[in-house]
């Protein structure tokens, strides 16, 4: 099956979660059969213990029906409220695990101290103490504005 087949079958394919674990295909399929013709129903098992992973794909003969299915997320099958979303083709090359950034175990900006004092001495970072607020609401916290005289506020 090609890519474009693939990504064809997976516009017409929900994903069902929540699903019960003894549930049959059978029983999925009458469960949706009033959204559509159904082609496919796949239950999702683990492959070493062959045990129901808890939810399962349904394919539609149209995209119409996807649509259609939409209305019976949050229904109850089997005394569980399942999940009812459109299936999403995975693309080959992005992988769900990859976020983007390398897996090493050093801080990029950190420098050499432990995560929470990375966070408090950065200079990347404003540390988390009090600031000063100048009466007179939202000012500037860098001080009066420049036409006014300073006016320390701690001298005695």
């Amino acid at each position: 099956m090609s890519l474009e087949e693939k990504m064809e079958a997976d516009a017409r394919s929900i994903y069902v979660g929540n699903v019960d674990y003894g549930a049959t295909a059978e029983e999925l399929e009458a469960h949706f059969h009033g959204c559509g013709s159904v082609n496919r129903v796949t239950i999702l098992c683990d492959k070493y213990s062959g045990h129901p992973k808890g939810f399962a794909y349904i394919e539609f003969s149209d995209k119409e029906s996807v649509r259609t299915s939409m209305a019976l997320d949050e229904s109850l099958f089997r005394g569980r409220q399942i999940k009812v979303i459109p299936k999403r083709t995975n693309r080959p090359g992005i992988s769900s695990t990859d976020r983007g950034f390398p897996r090493a175990r050093y801080r990029g900006r950190g420098g050499g101290f432990s995560s929470a004092r990375a966070r408090f001495y950065s200079a990347y970072s404003r540390p988390r103490g009090r600031a000063y607020r100048p009466p007179g609401g939202d000012r500037d916290l860098m001080g009066p504005p420049k036409s006014a005289p300073h006016h320390p506020t701690s001298a005695p």
